[in-house]
């Protein structure tokens, strides 16, 4: 009898550890790691982050409408992991100079300006705020609507003025423009 026990225990042990596998390593992830990548003149810029669905909820606003990231509040500009943004060449990020390097980025949200910071701390989980003693820099800029995107992107362009960092989810859009020093 005991021996039944003892390989029936083994069993589920076993296919427990075999679906938590699965789950793992091919399961649909909810929030998607995403890279994205630029060039222009010369400047090359990657940015690594978790890409969230909206799935209904409301996104940006007050913390006692519930939310999802709450106004000014600090928001990891992404899911999972903290977002990582790297600069082949020092540039000017919303007008300020950063040099180049790799950088922890995150944001503070408004309803009608966003606070983006890039950071010196890297290889944090992204639910853990900065260290805001490592910030290389702050910029404030205006947040607009835009039609009503599902999942969270950053995106790129450029035009004769430089390159524009966009960052869209649910009916927002904050761009940083970006130019080369």
């Amino acid at each position: 009898m005991k021996k039944k026990i003892i390989i029936g225990v083994s069993i589920l042990v076993v296919v427990v550890i075999a679906v938590i596998a699965y789950e793992v390593l091919v399961g649909t992830k909810k929030s998607p790691s995403k890279t994205t990548t630029f060039s222009y003149n010369g400047l090359d810029i990657k940015v690594v982050y978790c890409q969230p669905y909206k799935k209904g909820r409301l996104i940006f606003g007050e913390e006692k409408d519930k939310a999802l990231q709450p106004f000014g509040k600090y928001w990891r500009l992404g899911a999972n992991a903290a977002t990582e943004i790297t600069l082949s060449k020092n540039i000017n990020f919303a007008g300020k100079p950063v040099s180049a390097g790799t950088y922890r980025m995150y944001a503070v949200p408004g309803a009608s300006n966003w606070q983006v910071s890039l950071n010196s701390g890297l290889g944090n989980w992204g639910y853990s705020e900065p260290d805001y003693a490592l910030d290389v820099l702050k910029v404030d800029v205006p947040a607009a609507e835009s039609p009503e995107t599902e999942q969270f992107v950053i995106n790129f362009g450029s035009d004769s003025t430089g390159v524009q960092m966009d960052f869209v989810w649910d009916k927002t859009l904050v761009r940083v423009p970006i130019t080369v020093q």
